[in-house]
């Protein structure tokens, strides 16, 4: 049986044919792990059983919508106060560049990958299996389960610390519980319901950006209630462009430039996965994969470098605000700016959006961890009761695992469990620089296959396949160099060492487990073996021709997206 038959039968089809689910299962109809059968007790001649099958409830304007910012939460928003009082206004610019850089090489690599088989379910994992080596896909799996799994508590528990902006005389528990509540039963639901209210909130979060722009542009002009001069950039003056750290002289800026390209990660981890996971649920995807892709380059110009030379302009690099430790909204920059500005109100504003973009990303990296346990399952990697879905095609068992991450929140409400949390946090942040590195290598591993086979891929970029090696590198040395200020003498302290570094043996060691596991198997997959045709056929028949935009709502969707 072919990919495209049995990915067909994985989902239950739906009588609209704009319903999608955009659910990260492994694609069923080759097999993924070299040397090993299928899970039998899920397949049945060649197809997932009804109590393990999804549905397509998620139509196409909620999948667009989602891709644009479902996992924009709090880093844009808060995280990034953090990052310009650590390197000054020159440094945060000049960081956001090279990342915005990076990641854009990384999209290139899996606009590749995707456009020349788009198949529904495929998960960056799942190539990593069939290009590379099943235990690299199995080692990428369980990490992005993880890292997205430990998302949730982040988003929670921003939610709730920046409703500590208005002083409620109320325990910070009781506001990550009624989130908890909310994110959980959500995706308890049937995806359509996500689906409807990510596409609203991904919309908010994405207006409240560009609405924060055009403010930031009045601002820098001088049209602050307080204000009474052009602004423009005064604060790269004064207090500076650039600060030091740890070190006089040259060796303090390169130390806090190091610092604050690695800690501008936060923003970007994960989005160039999504294009992964939409991929296969994109009309014509072959011709619209290179298109999101050149918007994708649009979007981190106008989302994430505007938005930090926005910051840079109407927030000073020493507010207070940003210094205090808080991680609410008390330190997110745009509320500092607008503060400054003596804007009444609009703050508070600014705060119910956050509010909602954590919630919303909460939801979002819900739904993406237990689909991607949903598709460990599938591919006998997780125990086959996360792959058991309910009537409405929900994996419940898989939501509900993935949501005890989310009670981790729960640290946060004392001082000394923050410590505890924040090793969490920088376990995902080495996931997100270990994930590119994989990335790279997955390209790389694909590109050569498809020379040595005489291999045409329906898009490749110029920038390929240098862009990759670039990429491979160059986090290689960011993975490594997160945290590195632990080894000045005046920093060593042993639980900042592990807040950095335990990450990088942990995802190791599941490699080598699986490894060993299956000694048996190659360690790479001769490129002359890679597959390279199974599903092809279908996904060439199946292309469709692009289709204009017919009206006003979806020619807007059509430029963003």
């Amino acid at each position: 049986m072919s990919v495209t038959d049995t990915t067909t039968n994985m989902f239950e089809k739906n009588s609209t044919e704009d319903h999608v689910e955009t659910s990260t299962a492994s694609p069923i109809g080759v097999d993924i792990r070299s040397g090993t059968e299928q899970n039998e007790s899920i397949f049945a001649a060649g197809e997932v059983k009804a109590q393990y099958k999804t549905q397509r409830g998620l139509k196409s304007r909620h999948a667009q919508m989602i891709a644009i910012g479902g996992t924009i939460g709090t880093g844009l928003f808060v995280s990034s106060g953090r990052t310009l009082a650590s390197g000054g206004p020159g440094f945060l610019v000049i960081s956001y560049a090279i990342m915005s850089a990076l990641v854009y090489l990384v999209v290139l690599a899996l606009t590749e990958i995707c456009a020349y088989l788009p198949l529904p379910g495929g998960t960056m994992s799942y190539y990593g299996r069939r290009y590379v080596s099943p235990s690299l896909g199995f080692m990428m799996g369980w990490l992005y389960f993880y890292s997205f799994a430990i998302f949730v508590p982040f988003e929670l528990t921003a939610s709730a610390l920046v409703i500590e902006y208005w002083n409620p005389p109320v325990n910070n528990a009781v506001w990550i519980t009624i989130m908890l509540v909310l994110v959980i039963g959500l995706n308890l639901l049937p995806v359509r319901y996500y689906g409807e209210s990510e596409f609203w909130f991904a919309g908010l979060k994405v207006m409240l950006i560009v609405a924060l722009l055009i403010l930031s542009f009045i601002l820098f002009w001088g049209g602050g209630p307080d204000q009474h001069h052009i602004l423009g950039f005064h604060y790269w003056k004064d207090p500076g462009s650039f600060k030091s750290q740890l070190s006089p002289g040259s060796a303090g800026y390169f130390v806090a430039f190091l610092a604050t390209l690695t800690s501008s990660v936060l923003p970007f981890t994960f989005s160039p996965e999504m294009l992964v996971v939409s991929a296969g649920e994109v009309q014509s995807p072959r011709s619209n994969l290179p298109r999101i892709a050149n918007r994708f380059f649009w979007r981190l110009m106008v989302f994430y470098m505007g938005g930090v030379i926005a910051i840079s302009v109407i927030c000073p690099s020493d507010a207070s605000q940003l210094t205090s430790g808080g991680s609410g909204a008390g330190s997110s920059p745009w509320v500092v700016g607008i503060e400054n500005a003596g804007i009444k109100g609009l703050d508070s504003v600014i705060n119910a959006v956050i509010i909602t973009a954590a919630w919303s990303a909460g939801s979002s990296f819900l739904y993406l961890a237990s689909r991607s346990l949903y598709a460990l399952a599938l591919a006998g990697d997780a125990p086959k009761l996360f792959a058991r879905t309910n009537n409405h095609g929900t994996p419940v068992n898989a939501v509900i695992a993935s949501s005890l991450f989310a009670f981790l929140a729960y640290m946060n409400v004392n001082s000394s469990a923050a410590v505890i949390f924040d090793w969490l946090l920088n376990l995902v942040n080495t996931g997100g620089f270990i994930s590119w590195v994989c990335c790279s290598i997955v390209y790389i591993r694909f590109r050569k296959a498809c020379l040595v086979q005489g291999v045409a891929s329906p898009f490749h970029s110029p920038l390929q396949p240098l862009g990759s090696w670039i990429t491979g590198v160059a986090f290689t040395i960011l993975c490594l160099a997160n945290g590195f200020t632990v080894f000045w003498p005046s920093k060593w302290a042993a639980s900042s060492f592990l807040t950095a570094y335990i990450g990088i043996p942990l995802f190791i060691v599941i490699y080598f487990v699986h490894r060993i596991y299956y000694w048996s198997d190659k360690w790479a997959i001769p490129v002359e073996a890679v597959d390279l045709t199974t599903g092809l056929d279908e996904i060439e028949a199946s292309e469709l021709p692009l289709l204009e935009p017919k009206n006003w709502f979806d020619k807007i969707i059509n430029f963003l997206v």
